[in-house]
């Protein structure tokens, strides 16, 4: 197949208009894969790598996140790149990504690519292009960096498959959480045509991981894993459904990630809604918690939400407000609590529960033992003993503790130790805007229970 793209304009103008469309796709975290080069090439896969896209400002990133064109054939009416706007397009050749990813690469800026892209001419030729550039990364310029690439719907499993010899990680963007969204604003699209790539990248990983696939037993194929994309408030779907749904990817697709992004009205288009108060980014960060709850505290989506009660609270984080509705279980007394008890904890995350089992094993502990491990006690003090008693004499009773909880004033104006304990106040971080807070406060704040 003839791969070459037509080159109409200069590299910069390029990288301006292709790295500025790839930034409603936030489905690109390089956490998952740490692998060392062999000393023949240049680059690793560190799995600790936070994943931005290169920004106009010139900031050092971690990933050039680009698209390999915006040109499209389809016309999703969400999508700034569909085939009715009228705006600038531009396409890179595969030689013109390498040549950037190595530029960037030597000038320490980055340490990987996140590639996606628009539809150009047809999902098999794009997703040629996609394997040509991966191909020539990989054995001409010898990059043995990490590569995150789209997956494109529609495409030849083989070429898809090929892709992933290559890959990091692939990702194929589910777009809308329900076929009948789909249907509404996607028409090019549909529901087969992303899950069925889907399927195939998971049993391509698991033949891998058995060493019995078919293809190639010299490469792992998408040593990181998988993810997907849903965009949240562009149709009508509730917090219960689109849950319900990553919950079903997560067990059936073996996904590493499921990305939650709010909602940008970018068209003026009549079967858009209008969001007086902006993109749903407080809507978004729930889902992002809840999403923490499902993957790393053994959580089901029918424990936090269901079909009478189909919304998260926007006032309480999910764990905060399952721990409400359950304060029979409570208060919990720490030196007894297992682990899988320890993380329904509020305020109490992955490790510092980690830390408590381990610390336990040599004596007691005690409040400030608790706060030296990281947990959270202005949210985990209404739900806790330590050695049989309370930090302070507070009811279990669920307008009480909702009430402190959504105080942003001190209950308790005290100090102990040169350590003054305040009551959370959920809008501290949200006065310069929305967007930072969220970028990042969604793995931080998830992971601190």
């Amino acid at each position: 197949m003839d791969y070459c793209v037509t080159e109409t304009m200069s590299m910069a103008g390029k990288l301006g208009i292709l790295a500025d469309a790839a930034k409603y796709d936030v489905a690109c975290t390089s956490s998952g894969v740490e692998k060392n080069g062999d000393g023949t090439g240049i680059g690793n896969a560190i799995s600790a790598g936070i994943c931005h896209s290169f920004s106009s400002d010139g900031r050092c990133i971690s990933l050039l996140k680009i698209l390999l064109t915006n040109e499209c054939i389809f016309d999703c009416k969400y999508c700034i790149n569909r085939r009715s706007n009228d705006v600038a397009r531009a396409s890179f050749t595969p030689k013109e990504i390498c040549d950037l990813t190595i530029q960037f690469y030597r000038r320490n800026y980055i340490e990987g690519l996140f590639l996606s892209s628009g539809i150009l001419r047809s999902p098999d030729y794009t997703m040629e292009l996609i394997y040509q550039t991966l191909l020539l990364l990989r054995t001409e310029y010898h990059f043995q960096g990490y590569i995150h690439v789209k997956a494109i719907p529609g495409a030849d499993k083989k070429l898809i498959y090929q892709a992933g010899l290559l890959a990091d990680r692939m990702s194929i963007n589910l777009e809308l959480p329900t076929a009948e969204g789909l249907r509404e604003l996607a028409p090019n699209k549909s529901r087969e045509k992303i899950l069925t790539p889907m399927k195939l990248i998971r049993n391509g990983i698991l033949e891998s991981k058995n060493e019995i696939t078919i293809y190639n037993k010299s490469r792992q194929f998408v040593p990181a894993g998988q993810s997907t994309q849903m965009i949240v408030g562009a149709t009508r779907e509730n917090d219960y459904q689109i849950m319900t749904i990553a919950e079903a990817l997560y067990d059936r697709y073996n996904l590493k990630r499921v990305f939650y992004s709010a909602f940008v009205r970018v068209n003026d288009d009549t079967s858009l809604p209008v969001l007086k108060e902006g993109p749903p980014l407080l809507r978004e960060h729930r889902l992002y918690q809840a999403d923490f709850l499902l993957r790393y505290y053994g959580f089901r989506t029918s424990e936090l939400l269901s079909e009478e009660r189909p919304n998260f609270n926007v006032l309480l984080d999910p764990k905060c407000n399952w721990a409400l509705g359950h304060l029979e279980l409570f208060p919990m007394e720490i030196n007894r609590a297992d682990y899988s008890q320890l993380l329904r904890i509020p305020g109490i995350g992955v490790k510092s529960a980690q830390r408590i089992v381990k610390a336990r094993r040599s004596g007691n502990l005690g409040f400030d033992d608790l706060k030296k491990m990281g947990v959270v006690l202005k949210r985990a003090l209404y739900f806790i003993t330590c050695n049989g008693k309370m930090m302070y004499n507070t009811k279990i009773e669920e307008n009480y503790i909702t009430r402190n909880l959504l105080s942003p004033k001190e209950l308790y104006p005290f100090s102990k130790d040169s350590v003054t304990y305040r009551q959370l106040n959920l809008f501290d971080d949200m006065s310069d805007g929305g967007n930072e807070f969220y970028m990042k406060s969604r793995e931080r704040s998830c992971m601190n229970g």
